[in-house]
């Protein structure tokens, strides 16, 4: 009886270990490669429990999820010889599990580096202004430099490239920040000489309408007064008619104008006669000379 309990134990040892040795889980997202004596197999296994041969089959599993890998920063230098500094990620899947496992011994590293490698020689052929404007057009470039390589001899397909940080040095920076500034103060600069344009051509059509209507400025006038005196200001507004200086100057003959032009001319000759300068008396022997006799008269004699 216990020699039948032995035997029992010794079966249930032996399929635990065969258990442990023999099957395998495969998840959803995963493929098994099956290698049997170092020779792959070519059915692959799928989701699921797969059964091997202990010590004579090796199982391997592949990873079928979109897989993303950060490429580092790296010293680039554009067609218009900019140095800058860009980083990208990759998106990438395996698509054929033996090809993956077999052709290429790390994947991830070997993908990393042609990502590196491709970058940088498609940010030497682009210019500045395209790397930071037309990414788009970068990110379609890199993506198909980067699969060639990778998806018919690796098994692995480059799903999407994306650029994600361009550091520029300081000095271009600032270099750009007052090509920008000038940018916006130009547009503004048109924008303002639009709308006085604008601004203009309604003035002049409110004009014409105003002078086909004589009230209609007197009314305006009035609304512009209202407006000022609405603002409980001390200013006094005195509204002085434009008409009246232009009837005033019409009525102005051009004879009268030449008169009071004359008048001020013979007033000015006058002022300028009544003003005489100084005159010194000259010095003799020490006493000072006569003065000259008044017109009309005639020099004091000595008196006796």
């Amino acid at each position: 009886m216990s020699t039948i309990i032995a035997i029992l134990i010794a079966l249930v040892v032996v399929v635990v270990l065969w258990a442990l040795f023999a099957l395998r889980v495969v998840q959803q997202y995963e493929r098994g490669v099956v290698f049997r004596f170092g020779r792959v197999r070519e059915h692959v296994r799928g989701p699921g429990l797969a059964v091997i041969v202990p010590v004579v089959e090796r199982l391997k599993k592949a990873n079928l999820q979109i897989t993303t890998l950060g490429v580092p920063a790296q010293d680039c230098i554009t067609r218009d010889n900019v140095s800058v500094r860009v980083d990208a990620v990759v998106y990438f899947q395996v698509v054929d599990p033996v090809k993956a496992l077999v052709n290429v011994r790390d994947y991830e590293y070997a993908i990393s580096q042609v990502s590196q490698t491709s970058m940088r020689a498609v940010i030497g052929r682009a210019d500045l202004d395209e790397l930071l404007s037309n990414r788009e057009k970068l990110n379609a470039e890199l993506t198909s430099i980067i699969d060639a390589p990778t998806e018919k001899p690796w098994g692995v397909k480059v799903m999407r490239v994306e650029v994600k940080d361009v550091s520029l040095p300081d000095a271009m920076k600032r270099s750009m920040s007052r090509q920008a500034e000038a940018e916006r103060e130009r547009r503004a600069r048109v924008i303002a000489a639009d709308g006085e344009y604008q601004a203009s051509k309604k003035l002049a059509q409110a004009a014409a309408a105003m002078a086909a209507d004589p009230a209609a400025l007197q009314l305006r006038l009035l609304q512009t007064v209202v407006e000022v005196a609405a603002e409980k200001n001390s200013t006094l507004v005195m509204p002085f008619p434009v008409e009246l200086l232009r009837f005033l100057d019409h009525a102005v003959t051009p004879a009268d104008r030449a008169r009071a032009a004359a008048a001020v001319a013979s007033e000015a000759v006058t002022s300028a006669e009544m003003v005489t300068p100084a005159t010194t008396a000259p010095v003799s022997n020490g006493h000072p000379a006569a003065e000259p006799a008044p017109s009309g008269g005639r020099s004091p004699g000595p008196q006796g």
